[in-house]
């Protein structure tokens, strides 16, 4: 299996399943001396664990699966600074349920990528999804922890990345206030429109179905001229990385799929000079023109399909029956 690695320069690769030993990443490219802390680490993987919510119990917007997600870092790292060698993080697997599963060894899970994986390789690790499964997000965490502290010492203290729900099961934040984002489950800025959300979640739960969500993104404090042209724009790299993600169907960048109904003289963002700095007026480009960064904030959407677990019974097949099944 190839395209497991991602970056040129900065360069990860992901291994392992959902219900193997444990799941981890390689980091190469990190330079040397750079503050690598193993508590921001941990601390960005408790925030990924399913089940978790910011201040209050179990979060009704995500699975159940309970995981420690203890790292454990192998090298490349030395008395708390990175030494320019791969860094390796393991993140070993405790709460599997592997026969839970054994009724998907001869059938497929509508809407998970369980027929696909079969049609291209001929064998699959059905217990969870294997190598599909949404757990193989832990590994980006953690390299995306390591990235961001490297960002942070190069860049400086203007250097931030903030990410929230915008929209969950159709309900959309009326308002934008970074503060309250860890104050609530669906880590929405919006504490009203959260509250709105987990209800409507849980009441999709318990009909036995899912919803879906848009994530918002917002990279602060990057320089102008960061992005190749044609083929390894910024805007195409950030894509391609979000994509990647099991779970994301759809990405848009600054005003998105809204420009299709502007004209040119509201969707262009006007040029001024701001304390010896250029700036637009507005952001509908998100921050990069030509794949390339003009110091403007990033912004970026992605669209979270809703999770095909769900309780409803649906309609496969049974591969070695050759028949249809519930």
């Amino acid at each position: 299996m190839s395209g497991n690695t991602f970056g040129k320069i900065f360069k990860i690769t992901t291994f392992g399943e959902s219900h193997g030993v444990g799941l981890g990443v390689i980091i190469d490219g990190t330079p040397s001396n750079i503050k690598i802390d193993e508590e921001k680490i941990q601390k960005a993987l408790d925030r990924r664990r399913p089940g978790q919510s910011s201040k209050s119990g179990d979060n009704a917007a995500v699975t159940s699966r309970k995981e420690g997600d203890k790292l454990e870092i192998l090298s490349g790292i030395f008395e708390g600074y990175s030494t320019g060698t791969p860094i390796s993080i393991n993140i070993r697997n405790t709460s599997q349920h592997s026969s839970d599963y054994g009724n998907l060894a001869t059938s497929f899970r509508p809407g998970h990528a369980d027929y696909t994986f079969d049609a291209k390789y001929g064998i699959r690790d059905y217990r969870g999804g294997g190598r599909s499964s949404g757990r193989e997000t832990c590994a980006r965490v953690a390299a995306g922890s390591v990235a961001q502290q490297v960002l942070e010492a190069k860049l400086g203290s203007g250097f931030s990345i903030k990410a929230y729900t915008l929209e969950a099961a159709g309900i959309s934040c009326k308002s934008i206030d970074y503060s309250v984002i860890e104050e609530n489950a669906l880590r929405a800025p919006d504490l009203e429109a959260a509250a709105l959300m987990e209800e409507k979640i849980a009441e999709i739960r318990r009909a036995g179905d899912s919803a879906g969500a848009i994530i918002e993104c917002i990279i602060d404090g990057v320089p102008a001229g960061l992005g190749e042209p044609v083929f390894d724009k910024i805007d195409a790299e950030l894509g391609k990385a979000m994509l990647s993600i099991g779970a994301v169907k759809g990405v848009e960048f600054g005003a998105g799929f809204a420009l299709a109904d502007m004209k040119g003289s509201d969707a262009n963002d006007p040029f001024r000079m701001e304390e010896g700095k250029v700036v637009t007026d507005t952001n509908n480009s998100g921050g990069i023109n030509g794949g390339i960064t003009n110091g403007m904030p990033i912004l970026f959407r992605s669209v979270i399909k809703p999770t095909p677990s769900i309780g409803k019974e649906q309609n496969t097949i049974d591969f070695i029956q050759q028949e249809n099944t519930t």
